[in-house]
């Protein structure tokens, strides 16, 4: 097995991550060498509405889900330093932030889609494509 130094948890903080994360500890060697992110997308739930919102609004969204994924990384002893939460797509931002921290596995959790929601609507797929990494999808 791979000795794993430095680990990126994408985490999708508003559904089941404990496993994800626990998962990832198992591979690293301490909570340090984890990379929590969590990557937020606004436009999904207003564009399809024709609704404008204003920068408040995705601040307001940031700085929810960053006090959500530090204390997710308080729980698990994570440096506060290693959490990192953005606002885009979702599989272009894991990207990016695994090539900008040099990560050398990515983790994520997966809800076993299967068909037509699998090709088209998983995150975890679209990480995989054109990835330079190991990628665990975990099975939440």
């Amino acid at each position: 097995m791979q000795n794993y130094k430095n680990i990126l948890v994408a985490l999708d903080i508003y559904r089941t991550y404990e496993s994800v994360v626990e998962r990832a500890l198992k591979l690293a060697k301490k909570p340090a060498d984890l990379s929590l992110l969590y990557v937020a997308m606004p436009h999904v739930y207003f564009e399809p509405y024709g609704a404008a919102f204003d920068a408040n609004v995705v601040e307001d969204l940031h700085a929810q889900s960053l006090q959500k994924l530090n204390a997710i990384a308080s729980q698990y002893k994570i440096p506060a330093t290693h959490v990192h939460c953005v606002v885009g797509h979702p599989a272009d931002e894991i990207h990016n932030k695994a090539e900008t921290l040099k990560a050398d596995l990515i983790v994520l959790g997966t809800h076993g889609h299967s068909g037509l929601k699998l090709l088209l609507g998983s995150t975890a797929n679209a990480v995989l494509h054109g990835v330079q990494r190991d990628v665990l999808a975990v099975k939440v």
